[in-house]
């Protein structure tokens, strides 16, 4: 993912892209092709992050359904999509994602007749084996594909991605290359010498960084891909997979800190203008400490119970406010952002 524009830590209100740092290696070779059939390039604006995030996709069926990886489009306000094989651009609308997987569904507005990504089975690749990761890392839509020539070097490995907040997470059956995949090919493919996708390149800015040893970056398993977009086109939502619109407070937050240092809850860093979270007594410097009557410890518990919430429905908040007094209030969400 390439990040073009002013970048602010926002949760919740636009939860950051989960962003990954590929380091390059000197050994593999990285140029401009023409792209295998079934790839896109994605533009997402930020609108509450005053920024706008470049990526790639791969076309899963002709009406345009899109494979991506969720931190692309994750706060997205609004997402344009340009398919590189009929050179025409698309507005798009989020159908699902699953944050753990970091994979994510689009759904292209008015598209038909488009060519489609032909897929592989992770399961299949081995180490050593040779691959090419495409992406865009120009940051302009309808540019020359590039691409980036490496061999795998892990299978089914777990990595760690820490944010700017100090909080981490992991990424669990990943694939490892040494193809010096940069900014802007999060969401591309990762294809095999036959030309098939096994993989969906993960890759962006240092705003999250990976552990993991220098000249490796990763990719999410196609099998992985298959089954989330599966999930997610049939509609099933899950504890992972989150499916249609999302719903909305309007409170940016951050993990644990408030003036006195480390604390469990979520301190308040801004509340949004306009949003329902405004329309309530909830101020910067406030820490939710409880939603729907569960604890909150941290921004990852109250992501994951805002999921569960659907765009309309009013959410209990309970919170500590500036002066250290307890309070609570019912608050009816509205749609925004994906997470």
């Amino acid at each position: 993912m390439l990040v073009k524009g002013r970048w602010s830590h926002l949760r919740s209100v636009v939860p950051p892209a989960l962003v990954l740092l590929a380091l390059c290696t000197t050994s593999a070779s990285i140029g401009a092709t023409k792209a295998v059939p079934g790839i896109v390039e994605i533009e997402t604006s930020l609108h509450y992050q005053g920024a706008v995030v470049f990526g790639t996709g791969i076309v899963l069926t002709s009406t345009g359904e899109i494979l991506t990886n969720n931190h692309v489009i994750r706060g997205a306000t609004s997402i344009r999509v340009t398919d590189l094989d009929n050179g025409r651009t698309y507005s798009a609308t989020v159908a699902g994602y699953d944050i753990s997987a970091d994979l994510a569904l689009l759904e292209l507005r008015d598209a038909s007749g488009l060519a489609t990504i032909r897929l592989g089975h992770s399961t299949t690749m081995r180490i050593d084996d040779p691959v090419t990761a495409y992406g865009n890392p120009t940051g302009r839509l309808g540019t020359p594909i590039s691409t980036a020539d490496g061999r795998l070097v892990g299978i089914g490995k777990t990595i760690m991605v820490f944010g700017d907040d100090g909080g981490a997470r992991s990424l669990t059956n990943v694939i490892e290359t040494d193809a010096p995949i940069l900014p802007g090919y999060s969401g591309g493919p990762l294809v095999d010498t036959r030309g098939r996708t096994i993989g969906i390149d993960t890759a962006g800015s240092p705003i999250f960084l990976l552990q993991e040893a220098a000249g490796r970056a990763v990719a999410v398993p196609i099998d992985v891909g298959r089954a989330v977009a599966a999930q997610i086109a049939a509609g099933r939502a899950s504890a992972e997979v989150h499916v249609g619109p999302t719903a909305f407070l309007g409170v940016a937050i951050q993990s644990g800190r408030t003036r006195n240092g480390l604390t469990p809850g979520v301190t308040i860093l801004k509340v949004v203008s306009g949003s329902p979270a405004s329309r309530s007594r909830l101020r910067a410097g406030d820490v939710v400490t409880q939603l729907n009557g569960i604890t909150i410890r941290n921004a990852d518990d109250f992501e994951s119970l805002m999921q569960t919430v659907k765009p309309g429905v009013a959410v209990t908040v309970g919170w500590t406010d500036s002066t250290g007094v307890s309070r609570s209030a019912s608050i009816a969400t509205t749609s925004g952002p994906p997470q």
